[in-house]
């Protein structure tokens, strides 16, 4: 029997459906979003009428936008909009 890797045994765990020619199909059984592209993929749910399977595995950081400087006040208008808007959106999938 082939040793196999992490990664391999990994997948093979998550693996729901597999067919030639095309990708496999895996359970993600966490998921971590931030404030920078979640809310490209929380609009993509919405246009499909679509939600969060699985509010109660789902976790999310602001992690993008947050200053490093001893002044902890974010100046950037588009950082701010960002991180707004993740608080708002994860408001509505955990309620």
């Amino acid at each position: 029997m082939k040793r196999r890797n992490i990664i391999e045994k990994i997948w093979d765990q998550h693996l729901i459906h597999q067919e030639d020619g095309k990708p496999d199909l895996l359970y993600i059984d966490l998921h971590l979003v931030h404030e920078v592209t979640s809310p490209q993929a929380f609009e993509g749910l919405r246009m499909n009428h679509r939600t969060v399977r699985r509010p109660d595995r789902t976790f999310a950081t602001v992690d993008h936008n947050v200053p490093t400087s001893e002044n902890r006040e974010t100046k950037d208008a588009i950082s701010k909009i960002q991180i707004e808007n993740a608080a708002k959106e994860l408001q509505s999938v955990w309620h």
